[in-house]
């Protein structure tokens, strides 16, 4: 005899998560840890916001951490990106006020154990969002952005920079972070390719 999985509704998760150390993704019901990140994860994540936060001081837009909740209002995921940005008005789930659903721009570093789920379903969550105007996803162990900007027919436009001494913009915020800034001191581990192409 099988046991079904006793699924929460979203009103559950918040009371919990609001009471939780640690922090957790919500979907269809069920609750996903979230692991925590490597140096270089969290040094990417808030040189990220840093240089963003100095480049839209003087514009409408607030830059949070991976503190902030995001809800896909479309699909029901709740998560936390790694840096959020907000143009405008923010508007909030609840009265709480902790939880966006009208993200400008999102930002995700990438993690061997998350980078598949990252690039594939959560991405695919994150296109839902209407007012979402770019997702951004940085490789952490070597110089690579990606940008995916929204277009006014709704397709979405794909740039990548991988020199490490060229900028990358935010199109929708007209900003630009250098990505030497980005990656400011990162220590880049070699790779298995540059191990092989030295042998």
């Amino acid at each position: 005899m099988s046991t079904a999985l006793k699924r929460i509704t979203p009103q559950e998760y918040l009371i919990r998560e609001r009471q939780a150390s640690c922090k957790s993704e919500f979907y269809q019901g069920e609750i996903f840890a979230m692991g925590g990140g490597s140096a270089n994860h969290s040094l990417i994540a808030a040189n990220f916001v840093g240089e963003s936060r100095n480049a839209l001081k003087d514009k409408p837009c607030a830059v949070f951490n991976s503190d902030l909740r995001v809800q896909v209002q479309s699909t029901g995921l709740y998560t936390y990106p790694d840096a959020t940005i907000v143009c405008g008005e923010r508007e909030f789930d609840d009265d709480q006020r902790d939880t966006i659903i009208n993200p400008t721009v999102i930002v995700e570093v990438l993690s061997d154990s998350t980078e598949k789920y990252d690039r594939g379903k959560k991405a695919n969550h994150y296109r839902q969002i209407a007012s979402l105007k770019e997702l951004i996803l940085i490789t952490q162990d070597r110089p690579h952005v990606e940008r995916f900007t929204r277009q006014p027919n709704g397709d979405w436009l794909f740039h990548e920079q991988r020199d490490l001494s060229a900028d990358f913009e935010l199109k929708s915020l007209g900003i630009s972070v250098a990505i030497s800034e980005l990656y400011r001191g990162v220590k880049f581990e070699p790779t298995e390719d540059d191990v092989n192409a030295i042998r």
